[in-house]
This record gives C-alpha cells, sequence and structure tokens, in this order.
C-alpha cells in the first residue's frame, strides 16, 4: 500500500453543515420565481438522493408531473439560488464540521496534500471557504459540474486524483452519503464516512469507519462491512494504519 499523501474532501455536509442554507436557498428562489414549490426537510432529504441542483429541480418536475421547463429555465433557477446560497453564506454563521480544520492543519504539517471533490459548484466551494477562513488552502478543488457525471459516478474523484498526480491508493476521501462513498470507492479509494443531517445513517458498505464527525469518533453500526471501530479522534496515524 502507498504511503498517505493526499486527504481528499466533500463539501456539504462534509466539510460543513450545509446543505439546509441549501434547501432554504432554493425554496427563496421559488417564491421569487412564483412556482408555489416548497422543499420541506422530508422532501428535501429524499431529493438529495438526486446529486445536482439542477438535477433536483428536474427531477421534482418530472416526480410531480408538472409543466416541462426548458433546461436553461432550470439552469436560470440554479443560477439565482446559488447566488443566494453563496450571498447567505459570506454573511457569516457557517462553520468548519468538528475535527475538520485539526486533522486539515495536522496533514498540512506532515506534507499531505488536501483535496476537494464535491457534486456542489465551484462558487459555492469558493463561497464556504472564504466564510470559514484560517483553513489550508486546498491542492486541488474538483467541483461536480466540470465532470460529465456526478456522483455516484466516480468522475469527480478521478478528476481530483489526476490533478493530484497521486493513485487512489495513495488517498483517503471524506463522505457523508452513499452516493458519495459509492463515488469513491468506484475510483478506487478508500472512504472514512462522517453521519451529517442529511446523509443519512447507512449502511455504507466498504468504508473504512464511519463516526459522527472527526472530533467525536463512535463506533461503526453493527454489521457495516468492512469497517472498523474508531476508539478516538480521526489522525493521520489512525488513517494511515487502515492500509
Amino acid at each position: 500500500m502507498a504511503a498517505l499523501a493526499a486527504l481528499i474532501f466533500d463539501v456539504d455536509g462534509t466539510l460543513a453543515e450545509t446543505e439546509e442554507w441549501h434547501r432554504e436557498a432554493f425554496n427563496a428562489t421559488f417564491r421569487e420565481a412564483g412556482l408555489g414549490w416548497h422543499w420541506d426537510q422530508a422532501a428535501y432529504a429524499e431529493l438529495l438522493e438526486v446529486t445536482g441542483g439542477k438535477e433536483r429541480i428536474a427531477y421534482h418536475i418530472r416526480r410531480e408531473g408538472l409543466a416541462p421547463m426548458t433546461p436553461e429555465r432550470i439552469a436560470a433557477l440554479h443560477k439565482d439560488k446559488t447566488a443566494r446560497y453563496t450571498a447567505r453564506v459570506a454573511a457569516g454563521g457557517i462553520a468548519l464540521r468538528p475535527g475538520v480544520r485539526r486533522l486539515m492543519l495536522e496533514a498540512r504539517r506532515a506534507r499531505v496534500k488536501l483535496a476537494i471533490a464535491t457534486t456542489t459548484s465551484r462558487p459555492n466551494v469558493m463561497a464556504l471557504l472564504r466564510a470559514v477562513g484560517d483553513v489550508p488552502e486546498f491542492d486541488v478543488i474538483a467541483a461536480g459540474d466540470e465532470v460529465k457525471h456526478k456522483k455516484p459516478a466516480p468522475d469527480v474523484f478521478l478528476a481530483a486524483l489526476r490533478d493530484l498526480n497521486l493513485p487512489a491508493e495513495a488517498c483517503i476521501a471524506f463522505e457523508d452519503t452513499l452516493n458519495g462513498v459509492k463515488s469513491a470507492t468506484a475510483a478506487g479509494l478508500r472512504v472514512v464516512v462522517t453521519t451529517s443531517l442529511y446523509g443519512g445513517t447507512g449502511p455504507f458498505p466498504g468504508a473504512l469507519g464511519v463516526v459522527s464527525d472527526l472530533g467525536e469518533p463512535r463506533a461503526p453500526a453493527r454489521g457495516l462491512a468492512g469497517a472498523t471501530p474508531l476508539g478516538g479522534v480521526v489522525t493521520l496515524n489512525w488513517l494511515r494504519g487502515r492500509g
């Protein structure tokens, strides 16, 4: 097994608990457009099974039997939603999830690279990173709108590996959803799951472990194939031992 050379993070639900902010931005966009749509938390949890904001809007239209909408109109709605989300993030109040900054700083001290592989758009990523502040710079950012297929396809993780110029066995990914785990493992990566508000409770087949967050781990759910109980914070030493 190659030495650990990079950590690759998902964003929404993994770096920060942002999905509720996305949901509110969608609903504000729908109200402004006079559509009469409202995604409550239960509906949004189901819609998150569809990766990508534009894809969620299209799926909602099909599922509800609504009048068809052109791709251009869907893209315009999503652009407005992105602007609302990034403005909200820029206003403050968002924070990295527990343990994320600590592990990133530990990685930097050890000269382990940092990357992002996310379904969300680059403007959303950059807005979040500016808002949380005081974090190490990422070596690579691979965003959903920059690859052909979104998660659970492996494209975005493969793009991150390409730009890192590293083999999958030298990296570990962090995810919060089953689609994310499928995407990362399809790219040949080992994955640690940090459960989140909308990410589901599993099982997450193929994960190295399932933790509540990187600072306060818990044992994986019973019957979780391939997982390892965690007894402390997630550190580089623990990650290196997963090979």
